[in-house]
């Protein structure tokens, strides 16, 4: 499945590079006014942070919402206290677009992440041209020149870059490439099968100064705190908060 997500990926983003050069792309990214500081944001505190996710879809939970205006969506989510805004831009199995980032981005004070299958740079400049504050690189869908390369282009353009594992093969060469910011999905790519005790396996590894970010298989508070209590600095919940009154979902998830 994760294979083929990031084909699929990398074939839409030839086709966008057909209409949009990498030189007109890249040349919107280093117009851009400077990234948000998501580390930052994010950063550890007394109360769990919240990444709060804009998602139509899943391949695993099929269509979830329509969202037909995600700059609102993305105002409720900073009006009920979330640190930064996951925005879906795969559009074949997750119903997104960069033009949804670039509305989010438009609509809050707060980072935004581009969550998508990136493995080629011409992903990463259009993310930062559309706003991104932050990217999202998945351990297993790229080799580690792949993973280095891209985290030092991201880093270069003045993003965060969200480096998620799924293993502690994964999570050590997150920590090899100097990631910040390291997310553990409950949910297999490869399988989509979920494991809520992951985050707690792997947290261990993942050294003090390091942001931990706890993805995947949040429904209910009780699921922040299962998190919370495993040492997780941020959680990411998408299907719970578009699914429900989002504003009061993350007034629950946060202990408000």
């Amino acid at each position: 499945m994760l294979s083929d997500l990031v084909s699929g990926a990398l074939f839409d983003s030839a086709e966008r590079r057909a209409l949009r050069s990498l030189a007109v792309v890249e040349a919107e990214a280093l117009a851009r006014p400077a990234a948000i500081d998501a580390l930052a944001a994010l950063a550890p505190s007394s109360r769990v942070r919240i990444i709060a996710e804009v998602k139509r879809a899943s391949p695993s939970r099929g269509a979830l919402a329509d969202i037909p205006d995600p700059a609102a969506l993305a105002v409720s989510y900073e009006t009920g206290g979330a640190s930064a805004i996951s925005v879906l831009t795969e559009g074949r199995k997750f119903g997104g677009s960069l033009a949804d980032l670039e509305a989010v981005r438009g609509a809050v004070s707060i980072p935004v992440l581009r969550k998508d299958f990136i493995a080629e740079a011409y992903q990463v400049l259009e993310a930062r041209a559309a706003g991104a504050d932050i990217v999202l690189l998945i351990v297993a869908a790229l080799d580690q020149v792949t993973l280095a390369s891209l985290f030092d282009l991201t880093s270069t353009l003045g993003m965060a870059v969200l480096v998620e594992t799924h293993s502690a093969d994964e999570v050590s060469r997150a920590l090899d490439i100097g990631a910040g910011l390291v997310g553990v999905n409950a949910r297999d790519l490869s399988t989509f099968e979920l494991d809520q005790n992951l985050f707690g396996t792997l947290a261990g590894q993942i050294p003090s100064g390091v942001i931990r970010v706890a993805e995947s298989a949040v429904l209910t508070a009780a699921d922040v705190t299962h998190y919370r209590e495993a040492g997780a600095d941020v959680v990411l919940v998408g299907e719970a908060l578009v699914t429900g009154d989002p504003v009061r979902t993350l007034a629950d998830f946060l202990g408000n």
